[in-house]
């Protein structure tokens, strides 16, 4: 008995015994790596103490702690990726009226990029809109301050001031030899996210923004226009207009897009660790009644727009049309920290329902059609009035000053050329699916 005993214990020893030693090494390695890596990241927080006490001591001028520490917050956080960022308690209740749809300053989304600050979408109706600033302008300097190596908060902070105040910006934009000076006058911006009209029999729904107010809007839209179309007649499809929006909420894309489908899944969010993933789904009833739906995008339709964009071109619930968005598959999320301030931080990457990430790459239009300036071309041959020196014509000159009292605002607004082509491709379905049901 004692023998077998023995030969159980040795055996015993002989299976469990490797094992437990290899675990034991494996536990005190990692014991030993985590005592390293957390003796560096002391000595790492000690090194900025001791930075933090020598320009306390030693800068040529007096800097308040405050400014100090919030600075290093900023680096820290802005060094991430273009979208993280800290934000004081100033800056943080600013993004909090923003989101609610009024704010002030002059109407552009921007990002940071090599350096400078990149418009990504001016919005629409606002002075930068008006002032002619495009998507994809880089702004290289602010009232004569160069933006080069300035943080995208400290060049917001710049471009933000007293409603009435003018502002002055050097704009470089791609396919022009030099740079374009622009004057603006800061203002409140009041965002209306949505606006319609019926185009003929064609319901149009544009989305400037995604604030808190965007999908009660779209939903309503879609509801006002079925009874707008002249003729009372029927609407025939929707043309929805994302062109230059720079985005915004996620939850109000969800929302937006959930009016256009029946089922199936809006978009995925998924972060650091795979527990982390998040799925939306669409919830049961399609308020456009499943008529045909044109998205125009661009190179300035950003974010949101892209989830809406995205969701239902792997629907194949809408037709895209315009060109390639703006490329932000990237999700942020605002952490409130002690003192009002908060930390905006990317988070995750977000995912169309077929698992396309469009970080960096942005939808794809199933059609391209660029922007275009329809203008009438005619032969003009040489007349009296157009040789040197030729005698006016009193009664024309009359004529002519009389109408001199036209309004600017009077003036005919040039053709949006890519929704024409939207329209026209809405009343091809439509005449299409019209021949096949009477087959």
């Amino acid at each position: 008995m004692n023998k077998l005993l023995l030969t159980l214990s040795i055996t015993a020893a002989f299976l469990i015994g490797p094992n437990a030693v290899t675990y034991a090494e494996e536990n005190a390695t990692s014991k030993v790596e985590n005592v390293q890596n957390n003796s560096e990241t002391y000595k790492q927080l000690s090194l900025f103490g001791d930075v933090f006490e020598r320009v306390r001591a030693e800068y040529v001028e007096d800097v308040e702690d405050k400014e100090l520490i919030e600075n290093a917050l900023e680096g820290m956080l802005s060094s991430l990726d273009p979208h993280s960022s800290f934000l004081s308690q100033d800056r943080f209740k600013d993004m909090t009226v923003e989101t609610r749809g009024e704010f002030g300053g002059l109407g552009i989304e921007v990002t940071m990029e090599n350096g400078l600050v990149k418009v990504v979408s001016p919005i629409d109706d606002t002075p930068a809109f008006r002032a002619g600033i495009q998507a994809g302008d880089y702004i290289v300097k602010i009232d004569d301050e160069n933006v080069m190596g300035m943080a995208l908060n400290d060049a917001v902070k710049l471009m933000r001031g007293k409603v009435g105040a003018p502002i002055d910006l050097v704009i470089s934009r791609e396919g022009e030899d030099a740079p374009i000076d622009v004057t603006l006058v800061r203002d409140i911006i009041q965002i209306k996210s949505v606006k319609s009209r019926v185009e003929g029999n064609v319901g149009y729904i544009r989305v400037t923004t995604f604030n808190q107010n965007t999908g009660v809007g779209v939903r309503k839209a879609l509801k006002d226009l079925r009874s707008e179309v002249e003729g009372g007649g029927d609407l025939i499809g929707y043309v929805l207009d994302l062109r230059n929006n720079p985005g915004g909420l996620l939850s109000q894309a969800i929302e937006v897009s959930d009016a256009f489908l029946d089922k199936g899944e809006i978009v995925s969010q998924r972060g650091r660790h795979e527990e982390d993933t998040e799925r939306n789904n669409a919830t049961p009833g399609d308020l456009a009644e499943d008529l045909p739906v044109v998205v125009l995008i661009n190179g300035g339709s950003a974010s949101a727009s892209e989830i809406v964009a995205g969701a239902l071109q792997d629907h194949k619930r809408a037709i895209i049309m315009g060109t390639q968005s703006f490329g932000k598959g990237s999700v942020q999320t605002v952490m409130p920290l002690p003192g009002n301030a908060a930390m905006r931080i990317t988070t995750a990457r977000y995912y169309t329902p077929s698992g396309r990430s469009i970080q960096a790459k942005g939808i794809a239009p199933d059609i391209t059609v660029e922007q275009a300036t329809l203008e009438e071309l005619s032969s003009k041959r040489v007349r009296e009035s157009d040789l040197r020196g030729a005698l006016d014509n009193d009664k024309s000159k009359k004529k002519k000053a009389a109408n001199d009292n036209t309004k600017p605002d009077e003036e005919e607004k040039p053709l949006d050329y890519q929704l024409l082509r939207a329209v026209d491709l809405l009343a091809g379905l439509s005449l299409y699916s019209e021949q096949r049901g009477t087959r």
